[in-house]
């Protein structure tokens, strides 16, 4: 599995690359904000919601620190989805979110 840190990621979206991320924290959590641009989809519904994601991208996967996020990118790997997951999460990100 392919790894980034959230000070990565933060630069390569301050920096304004087309990137897909995907949350995957619960409704409650996002509440609190989501990186720009992110897609919220629930841990819990990863599985049966893979298929409105393209196979052909590369989708960086954020939680609250890390470890449903990996669970998430285990999912969607075993479909042949490519992933990468965010070290620390929302706990590790310093940027712009929004509500």
């Amino acid at each position: 599995m392919k790894t980034i840190t959230a000070d990565e990621l933060q630069k390569r979206v301050e920096a304004g690359e087309e990137l897909h991320i995907i949350d995957v924290r619960e409704a409650d959590e996002v509440a609190f904000g989501m990186i720009p641009g992110a897609k919220h989809i629930p841990l819990g519904e990863v599985e049966e919601r893979s298929g409105e994601l393209d196979a052909t991208k590369d989708y960086h996967l954020v939680c609250r620190a890390g470890r449903r996020s990996e669970m998430a990118c285990d999912i969607l790997e075993s479909k042949n989805m490519k992933t990468i997951n965010v070290e620390g999460g929302m706990t590790a990100w310093n940027g712009e979110t929004i509500a």
